[in-house]
C-alpha cells in the first residue's frame, strides 16, 4: 500500500501536469459510486463524522470525441464537491464546451459558479426500473426514459448523452478490483482509493490504446504523440 500511495501520488502529479489546456468540445460528466471500510449505513456515530470513511462518489469527465478524462475527484456527493469538480475542469480547458451531466441538482449551480454563461449545458435525466433479483441478489436497475434538458446555452440535442462516461464506470469497475460490486477488495483507506484511481486513469489516458480510436486518447486529443510504455510513465514519475 505504500508503494500504491508513492505511485498514486506521482500519477496524479503527471495527470495535474498534462491535463491542462484542452481543446474539448462535448464533455460528459458522471459519479460512480464506491466505499471506504465502510458503507455508509452501517457506520457508528462517531465514524460518520469522519468524512473519510462511508460511502464515497468518484466524479468523472470524459470528452466524448477523444474518450480522454481530463479530470475526476474523489469525495461526497453533495454541492461542495461538484462545485470544486467543475471550478477545476472549467481551469483546464480553453474554448467553450457543451457539458452534459445526470440530474444531480446541485451541478447546476456549480456549473453557472465555475462557467457562467460561457457553457452550452443539458442534464439528461434517466428514469430506472429495479429489477427483481431476489433476496441475497444483485441485479442492475433497468432504464426506461432518459429525459434530456437545456439547463444553459443552445446544446446540440443529438450530443445530450452521457452514455461514453457511463461505459467509463463499467471500465474502472473491471479494472479495478476495489470497485466491484460484492466483493472484499474495498478499499480501507481513502488515499489508497485515490492512489488506485490516479494510477487507472494515467494508464488509461497515456498507456492503453482505446479500442475504437486505435490510438490512446492522449494522442488523440493532440496530448501526447506517442502510446507511453509503463517503464517511460514510471521513469515520468520517478
Amino acid at each position: 500500500m505504500r508503494l500504491l500511495c508513492r505511485v498514486g501520488e506521482g500519477c496524479a502529479r503527471l495527470l495535474d501536469e498534462k491535463m491542462r489546456d484542452l481543446s474539448c468540445r462535448h464533455v460528459q460528466v458522471d459519479e460512480i459510486w464506491t466505499f471506504v471500510r465502510k458503507k455508509q449505513r452501517v457506520l457508528t456515530k462517531k465514524e460518520k463524522r469522519n468524512a473519510e470513511l462511508g460511502d464515497q462518489y468518484v466524479f468523472v469527465a470524459l470528452d466524448a470525441d477523444t474518450k480522454l478524462i481530463p479530470l475526476f475527484h474523489v469525495g461526497k456527493r453533495d454541492g461542495r464537491m461538484a462545485t470544486q469538480f467543475m471550478v477545476d475542469l472549467q481551469s483546464r480547458l480553453m474554448n467553450r464546451i457543451q457539458l452534459t451531466t445526470d440530474g444531480f441538482d446541485p451541478y447546476v449551480w456549480a456549473v453557472e459558479d465555475a462557467f457562467g454563461a460561457d457553457v452550452d449545458y443539458a442534464q439528461l435525466v434517466k428514469i430506472y426500473k429495479t429489477n427483481g433479483a431476489g433476496r441475497g441478489r444483485y441485479a442492475p436497475p433497468e432504464c426506461v426514459e432518459a429525459i434530456p434538458t437545456t439547463i444553459n446555452g443552445s446544446p446540440d440535442p443529438w450530443k445530450v448523452s452521457t452514455s461514453y462516461v457511463e461505459r467509463q464506470n463499467l471500465t474502472m469497475r473491471m479494472s479495478l478490483a476495489r470497485l466491484a460490486r460484492l466483493s472484499l477488495a474495498f478499499s480501507k483507506k481513502l488515499e489508497n482509493l485515490k492512489a488506485a484511481l490516479s494510477l487507472h486513469f494515467a494508464h488509461y489516458n497515456l498507456c492503453r490504446v482505446h479500442g475504437s480510436l486505435r490510438v490512446t486518447p492522449t494522442m488523440e486529443a493532440g496530448v501526447a504523440d506517442h502510446v507511453w510504455t509503463m517503464e517511460e510513465m514510471l521513469n515520468e514519475l520517478s
